[in-house]
């Protein structure tokens, strides 16, 4: 069963993006809408795999589809990723402050690595 399309425990975002293969999709798809068989030579994965996960992303609204002709035209519906947007924007404070504490921290020991250079001191 390894490397088969699981359906999502829960019909919502975060579920369905938790899945690796669905998260390539999702970038396939920022850029422009794909029909089927361009995924697959993307992904570089079976058309029923491929088909499953569009299933999956549909159903959250992740994904919408159209048709043109015969084909069916796949693309990304960032709206339905929104709870997602919101929910990593909430630490994004937090980052922020950490990361300008680690700043701080890597310039104190580069000060310090170029006093301890500088005062010729051997090692």
């Amino acid at each position: 069963m390894c490397g088969m399309a699981r359906a999502a425990t829960t019909a919502d975002a975060f579920s369905a993006v938790a899945e690796p293969r669905r998260r390539q999709i999702l970038d396939a798809l920022a850029t422009r809408e794909r029909p089927v068989n361009e995924l697959v030579r993307l992904l570089g994965v079976a058309q029923p795999q491929v088909s499953k996960h569009l299933r999956v992303l549909r159903e959250v609204g992740a994904v919408e589809v159209r048709e043109e002709g015969r084909q069916r035209l796949y693309r990304l519906n960032g709206r339905a990723l929104k709870p997602i947007h919101d929910w990593v924007s909430g630490f994004e404070r937090s980052w922020t402050e950490r990361f300008d504490q680690l700043d701080v921290v890597l310039e104190n020991l580069k000060g310090q690595q170029e006093q301890e250079g500088d005062g010729g001191g051997d090692r």
